[in-house]
């Protein structure tokens, strides 16, 4: 259990499957009112099913939107705000990947991962940053990539946004500190999700190659991402702004191999 964390209303998005509804096991645990934003109404339904089940006494939200929508985004955190008052920590975690040679790669493909993976982190951010304002303080928790800080072949988009998530938070964190708001960025590795599995389905990645190529010899699991998660958010980290944490088994790390 994490110190401060009780009671806190949180807001997160690409709520529906992986590392984002690892969280909001996670911050359920933890006692804190949930609204979960998602593309898709039956992945809500069944990540709400799943924690009624489990925690029968959390309140829980559904609000179906796409963050690519700046207008819908506002009005799910207004939502969000209306029922239950407040926002406390928003967790903007809504992502795609997109792997592909970059002479393959498409306008509309470079569009897209912009606009999920960069832009639409900006406007949670934006829309958590004006009720976090109005109400003395939050805590933003932006779900970045170990690939916003190093690089990889094929990735030239999903690099190029991760990145731009990085700074964009360092950027909100120095701005927005006097205002009570903390803003952070987590940073995976390879995480076992149902995407990376998608991605190693079809050939695009070799999970065998990418374990070996880990110090800590294995992928990670949303839940150790979601304990991350707890930890930037908590008081634990109240002095802690503006920073990327990397948690990605010492990949990184390794300029070995």
């Amino acid at each position: 259990m994490y110190p401060g964390l009780r009671g806190k209303v949180v807001m997160c998005t690409g709520a529906a499957q992986g590392i984002g509804r690892a969280m909001l096991d996670a911050y359920a645990r933890h006692g804190c009112p949930l609204a979960l934003l998602d593309v898709s109404a039956d992945g809500l339904a069944a990540a709400r099913a799943q924690l009624q089940a489990r925690y029968p006494d959390v309140p829980t939200l559904c609000l179906q939107a796409s963050v690519r929508d700046d207008a819908a985004v506002e009005k799910a955190y207004a939502a969000a705000r209306d029922r239950f008052g407040r926002v406390d920590i928003s967790l903007n975690n809504a992502g795609i990947s997109m792997n592909k040679p970059s002479l393959e790669l498409s306008g509309e493909e470079w569009r897209r991962a912009i606009d999920i993976d960069l832009t639409g982190v900006f406007y949670c951010c934006q829309s958590a940053g004006r009720i976090m304002a109005e109400q003395g303080g939050g805590v933003i928790v932006n779900t970045a990539s170990m690939y916003g800080v190093v690089a990889a072949p094929e990735r030239a988009a999903y690099c190029a946004a991760k990145a731009g998530v990085i700074a964009l938070t360092k950027s909100l964190a120095v701005e927005w500190a006097p205002l009570g708001i903390r803003v952070n960025a987590l940073c995976p590795g390879y995480i076992r999700t149902a995407l990376v599995d998608e991605l190693i389905g079809r050939g695009a990645l070799d999970a065998g190659r990418i374990a070996a190529r880990a110090p800590m010899g294995r992928l990670g699991t949303p839940e150790e991402m979601a304990e991350v998660a707890l930890f930037l958010a908590s008081d634990a980290a109240r002095y802690t702004t503006g920073h990327a944490m990397l948690a990605d088994g010492g990949w990184t790390a390794n300029g070995y191999l």
